[in-house]
């Protein structure tokens, strides 16, 4: 595998470890997301008084205590007590209007999806394997570049301003892909009502250990940079499709470590 120079030039060859040779399992990598996403969810729960704070009581069908509501062309429900005993709007019960809710939700329902960790291993392993698929990553990126992975000298590492860093990745070739990550777009369904925008996810650059390259890369609309023991599925794979990703010389040959000593960990 050819190793590109900050110019986008070609300085050298390295060899790459099995893992990028494998196959993409889009169920594993699917699985492993919902349980990574799941884990930012957060608990609900209800006042336990919600929707009995109130006047209304219900006195029975067939009591003859005052307000009583029999003989009155009305339903028998828990209703106001308004002034004179006259008979109030129905509350408490779940159908009324400001009754309490039939099902609430629970403080200790568990919400999150557990995951065993080899088989998170797998989708980091599916994932990796998946960035290095052409067919499947020019499917969603403007990259001129045929050969993937992209491999980039360490010298990556040291940039610490960010427009050295988008030079470099426009000597690389995507300049196409970040300036369609620079768009921010509306979310869709009802979350369209808050207004609120997001950028389309672009390269991910993955570095031995994040340094300067890290504060470099967060100013720059869609680029995410990581180190190699941070990984994780929704970073290489959003939306369990695989995404462009650039690596160092150091995290290729570093990659193999990380994913057989443990430092990439389930996240739980």
């Amino acid at each position: 595998m050819n190793v590109l120079g900050l110019d986008g030039k070609v300085s050298k060859s390295t060899t790459l470890p099995s893992v990028f040779a494998g196959e993409f399992r889009a169920d594993i990598v699917r699985r492993a997301l919902l349980s990574e996403q799941s884990q930012n969810y957060q608990p609900q729960g209800h006042f336990i008084r919600a929707g009995f704070e109130t006047t209304a009581v219900y006195v029975g069908k067939y009591s003859a205590a005052y307000r009583r509501g029999r003989h009155m062309g009305i339903a028998i429900r828990p209703r106001q007590k308004l002034g004179g005993g006259a008979q109030g709007d129905v509350r408490r019960i779940p159908s009324a209007t400001k009754g309490h809710r039939a099902h609430p939700h629970k403080i200790e329902k568990r919400i999150e999806e557990l995951i065993n960790r080899k088989e998170y291993l797998l989708a980091i392993k599916s994932a990796i394997a998946g960035s290095s698929n052409t067919g499947m990553v020019l499917s969603r990126h403007l990259v001129q570049t045929k050969e993937l992975p992209i491999v980039v000298d360490d010298k990556l590492e040291s940039i610490a301003k960010t427009k050295e860093l988008i030079k470099v990745l426009g000597a690389l070739g995507l300049s196409d892909d970040l300036g369609k990550s620079h768009k921010p777009q509306l979310r869709k369904g009802l979350k369209r009502l808050s207004n609120k925008r997001h950028f389309r996810n672009s390269v991910l650059i993955v570095s031995k250990s994040t340094g300067s390259i890290s504060k470099a890369g967060r100013n720059i609309p869609g680029v995410d940079v990581c180190a190699v023991n941070e990984l994780t599925v929704g970073k290489l794979a959003p939306g369990a499709k695989p995404r462009l990703a650039i690596w160092t010389e150091g995290a290729v040959s570093s990659i193999e470590e990380a994913l057989s000593n443990g430092s990439i960990k389930s996240r739980r």
